[in-house]
């Protein structure tokens, strides 16, 4: 399992750098301030693409088995889904009328909570 986690957080840590390539520039020169929540499912989307094909190949390889039905895909996409939740949760109490915080700061939790959260449910729900 230590394994597992390493690489799980070596493609979090891509798949979080193409997060924020996406969500950064959304949520500092397209949106209002106030607004960054918008940027977080463009940004998740493209994250989680690249994240699928990095946990799937290379993350969890070996552990479990992949189901072709499409119902391991749907699994993935309900985890990444909740992470989305996440996210958008911690973006709209940072940045919106609760905190008025600045953009970059939804990306703490964003980086210390949601991969821990979703390494869970992938590992024994997803590919377990």
């Amino acid at each position: 399992m230590l394994g597992q986690l390493i690489r799980f957080g070596i493609a979090g840590g891509i798949s979080t750098v193409i997060y924020s390539a996406v969500y950064l520039p959304l949520a500092y020169f397209v949106l209002p301030k106030n607004m960054a929540v918008l940027a977080v499912p463009p940004a998740f989307l493209v994250a989680v693409v690249c994240g699928f094909f990095l946990h799937s190949y290379w993350s969890f390889k070996g552990h479990g088995t992949r189901d072709s039905s499409g119902r391991q895909h749907l699994k993935f996409f309900v985890v990444q889904g909740f992470g989305l939740l996440l996210n958008a949760l911690f973006t709209w109490v940072i940045t919106g009328p609760l905190l008025h915080g600045p953009q970059w700061l939804p990306l703490l939790p964003i980086v210390l909570i949601t991969p821990l959260a979703t390494f869970a449910l992938n590992r024994q729900w997803v590919f377990g």
